[in-house]
């Protein structure tokens, strides 16, 4: 019989298990020990089911070995032979945690690390034989019954599948799988029904099992969960042999079928899957899914489907009264080509937004790892802390979600370590014993933006500006403005935490933060006031792979500037440059001055222009500087699809990426941080301008 290749079904299995774990992580973090919710319970039990289930299917033994452990303890409090405590809930959600690694290590074809899983597995064990809790420990001074010492655990089970179990994705060998995981197994197989060998059909099951199973302490309801997925489509015989007599039928699942199974010549049943055992050889033959982009998927709504579908259905029409204006066309049906193409543009416009539609995901996916973080930091730090989620359905592309999730968690656990008070602290300051930590996401234009923000202590600028002397980022005679003192927070090693705590002070986040948010496209500003809290606010496209820019000419060659970026443009005034610095440039823009950088002397372009009495001046802000770029001219604005420049030719300074305008040509997307690191002008941060001769030069 021919073999499914199971390894294309391993990335949803990832996926469906670590919602699983999401589901199960977030209900023991709901639940109150001292008034049970038993629909918790059951939603805890059934996530970690499904998660054995499948892992026994795959061939993943170890993690269905482990999860069937956390399974046995689950079962006993749901069937309320013990109790639940604070304890059990932390051993769950440690294990959730170790689940998510063993996973990580599946996807990324690493030999699954059992070190924390066992030590878990000892502490599970060591709670299911608790003393003084229902216990499977046998006493030593019991006779020497194999019946008794089982505690009646002794199991025979029939087996007859009906023949399209696996077109409806049953393996059989899954059962199997999961009979092992809870004792010793014995298995005959009856091979009657199989045809011979010109008339078998791939797809169809001709196989029936008896399995002989003993363990400890097997109960009735353990077996029925096994069986779970076939009942309706098998046969199913369950025989307790060490409590009522062999012919004592526990459960009789009929099948379709009348006729009783025929037992033919028995044969050695093969051998379970095993577990993956850490060896060299661990990588081979398994897919690195979490390496390979050409595996990761994405779940969309039936609604953004049939949107879809409707806009390519309209496209079509289009494209056919677009077929017959060609064939017979004059200029009396020029009207008719004008209306077309301008349909054309719309629907495509449509179908673009529809497509760009199927990647966006509610954010609430990465706001589900806050709460789990929240507790464990505030109850490790010793501060009470309520987290809100507001905006929790806002969508942004999964591909922004992906990366904007490690910075987030660094801003919360600064907040939660710099930000928010201790409860006695709060209290001296007439505050709620309780600090509120507020994570909130909304749509502002064609950004999304994210709020963090506390009602802590706030941020002291003089102590920031201490700091920075102390560690001479400044001089103590330059004038900051409150902006300019929040930026020094975002300076790479800065901190201002007095000890060092594994939580933050250590002076790495701030700045890799912005980094991280910056190769988004995206910015961060900051408010605060004393005593009363600070907010951090992350701007972000919703999307990376489309781009709102202003095209520029700059010699014989067309550039982009992302209008994100763009403050505005300015015709210039010779009356408002001045020369600082013996070489820079700077424009006088109301009441501040902004160094001017000469594109043309940037990228050496010959024919570009140089005198800053020609050309326009596109004001920019980039890594929170304001500078302006002087262009030949504008040409106007237009969305464009960003190609990568890295993945195509190789990075280029200053450049972010490409794309191709209507008429064929490429035009680079212009990258503004790039650009003022290229130039040599540095911003000091009392916001003077001062050149860097090396780095000009080199430029």
């Amino acid at each position: 019989m021919s073999s499914i290749d199971l390894s294309q079904f391993h990335q949803v299995f990832f996926e469906e298990s670590l919602e699983g774990l999401d589901s199960m992580e977030n209900c023991l973090l709901e639940i109150d020990v001292s008034h049970i919710d038993r629909e918790l319970i059951n939603t805890i039990f059934r996530a970690a089911h499904s998660i054995k289930g499948g892992s026994g299917t795959f061939g993943f033994t170890d993690i269905a070995q482990f999860t069937h452990v956390i399974e046995t303890l689950l079962d006993e409090i749901r069937s309320d032979q013990r109790g639940l405590t604070q304890a059990n809930v932390e051993l769950f959600l440690q294990s959730v945690d170790c689940l998510r690694n063993m996973l990580a290590d599946l996807q990324d074809g690493r030999p699954v690390d059992l070190t924390q899983a066992d030590k878990l597995r000892q502490q599970f064990e060591g709670m299911i034989n608790e003393p003084g809790q229902p216990s499977t420990v046998v006493a030593e001074d019991e006779p020497e019954n194999l019946d008794t010492q089982l505690g009646g655990s002794r199991w025979r089970i029939k087996f007859a599948p009906g023949s399209d179990i696996i077109q409806t994705g049953n393996e059989p060998y899954r059962i199997i799988a999961e009979l092992h995981l809870l004792g010793s197994v014995e298995t005959e197989v009856d091979i009657s029904r199989l045809p011979e060998f010109d008339a078998i059909d791939g797809e169809q099951c001709y196989l029936q099992w008896q399995f002989l199973v003993t363990g400890d302490d097997i109960r009735e309801e353990q077996l029925n969960e096994v069986f779970e997925w076939v009942r309706d489509d098998s046969e199913i015989e369950i025989v307790c042999e060490s409590e009522v007599s062999e012919n004592a039928v526990i459960e009789v699942v009929q099948d379709t079928h009348p006729e009783p199974v025929k037992h033919g010549p028995s044969v050695s049943a093969p051998p379970p899957p095993v577990a993956s055992e850490p060896k060299e050889s661990a990588n081979e033959g398994r897919p690195v899914t979490s390496k390979n982009a050409e595996h990761a998927s994405i779940r969309v709504s039936i609604d953004k489907i049939d949107s879809l579908i409707n806009m390519v259905g309209e496209l079509v029409i289009t494209q056919s009264m677009l077929g017959e204006l060609g064939r017979d066309f004059n200029m009396d049906s020029l009207h008719l080509l004008q209306e077309g193409l301008s349909q054309l543009e719309h629907h495509t416009r449509e179908l673009q937004e529809n497509v760009m539609r199927i990647r966006m995901l509610p954010i609430s996916f990465t706001f589900s790892r806050m709460p789990r973080l929240v507790r464990d930091l505030s109850s490790k730090l010793g501060k009470k802390v309520e987290l809100k989620l507001i905006g929790e359905n806002t969508e942004l592309d999964k591909t922004v979600m992906e990366k904007i999730g490690d910075p987030l968690v660094h801003m919360v656990r600064n907040s939660l370590d710099h930000g928010l008070e201790s409860p006695e602290q709060r209290k001296a300051a007439g505050k709620s014993e309780t600090g509120t930590l507020t994570l909130n996401a909304y749509h502002h234009g064609g950004n999304i933006v994210i709020e963090i923000i506390d009602d802590g202590r706030g941020i002291d600028t003089e102590k920031i500006r201490n700091k920075a002397i102390e560690r001479e980022l400044i001089k103590p005679t330059d004038e900051l403005s409150r902006e300019q003192i929040y930026q020094l927070l975002f300076r790479p090693g800065f901190s201002t935490a007095e000890q060092v705590s594994d939580v933050s002070g250590r002076g790495v986040g701030m700045d890799v933060v912005k980094r991280n948010i910056q190769e988004l496209n995206g910015s961060i500003e900051m408010e605060s006031e004393p005593g009363v809290g600070s907010t951090f606010k992350i701007i972000l496209p919703l999307t990376l792979a489309i781009l709102d820019g202003q095209l520029f000419k700059l010699g014989s060659e067309t550039y982009i500037l992302p209008l994100v970026s763009i403050v505005e443009s300015i015709q210039i005034k010779p009356s408002n440059m001045n020369l600082v610095a013996g070489s820079v440039d700077v424009f006088r823009l109301r009441h501040e001055y902004v160094p001017v950088i000469k594109l043309a002397e940037v990228f050496d372009v010959s024919t570009g222009t140089r005198d800053t009495a020609e050309g326009l001046l596109v004001v920019v802000e980039g890594d929170n500087k304001k500078v302006a770029l002087l262009v030949d001219d504008l040409l106007g604005q237009q969305q464009v699809v960003i190609k990568s420049l890295e993945s195509n030719y190789q990075r280029v300074d200053g450049i972010s990426g490409a794309t191709i305008l209507g008429d064929g040509t490429v035009a680079l997307i212009l990258d503004v941080p790039g650009i003022i690191k290229m130039s040599g002008i540095k911003l000091s941060a009392s916001g003077s301008a001062f050149i860097d001769k090396g780095k000009q030069s080199a430029a």
